[in-house]
């Protein structure tokens, strides 16, 4: 999985008075957890623009004055009006030990279904996996080569031996429908045939 670089600082103070200081300067308060103990840090709001506004999932290597981590964003807030970032929740990666993150669905193949004039619907553009480090996959492949008219793709059709799924077995990743037009197009060739029927 690719990994991005937020350059920060320890932060000594986590007082509100701290807090609202920092975001004034443009700066977004952040905490790491999975080690020994929390790290309080800091970072400028733009470092985040890659890790954060992107349908990809990435680790994030944090620099504090040469003393890295490697980690996955776990929780963010959000200005409920202006939209910036108010503070990031990190969780800090070990080789041996499991995280659980979401992975973006790219969707590859041909359906004959959408070939037929079906519309593919994607119902989970994401999927939570749960994974060692090193298995962490950059998208989950939904092959939609199989898929009918009206068919649907579960979650056990992406199954992988590097990671675990964190869904029920019958979740939808996509679906082909009956756009529209198919279904009048197929209504009028019943009725068309029923004609037929009927001259006979």
């Amino acid at each position: 999985m690719k990994s991005i670089t937020i350059k920060g600082s320890e932060r000594e103070s986590v007082g509100k008075v701290a807090t609202r200081t920092l975001r004034n300067a443009g700066k977004v308060p952040c905490v790491l957890y999975g080690g020994d103990k929390p790290v309080h840090f800091s970072a400028d709001a733009i470092a985040f623009k890659d890790l954060v506004y992107t349908p990809d999932a990435h680790t994030a290597v944090i620099d504090l004055g040469g003393t890295t981590y490697n980690a996955i964003l776990q929780d963010i807030q959000f200005h409920p009006v202006s939209d910036e970032i108010l503070h990031i929740d990190f969780y800090q990666l070990h080789d041996d030990k499991e995280v659980t993150i979401e992975i973006p669905v790219k969707v590859t193949g041909k359906s004959p279904g959408v070939m037929a004039g079906g519309v593919l619907r994607l119902v989970n553009r994401k999927i939570k996996v749960k994974a060692l480090p090193a298995n962490l996959p950059d998208y989950i492949y939904a092959d939609i080569s199989g898929l009918e008219m009206g068919n649907k793709l579960y979650v056990t059709a992406v199954a992988s031996e590097d990671y675990k799924i964190m869904h029920p077995d019958n979740t939808v990743v996509c679906q082909v429908r009956i756009s529209r037009a198919a279904m009048k197009a197929a209504q009028e060739a019943a009725k068309a045939e029923k004609a037929a029927g009927k001259k006979k």
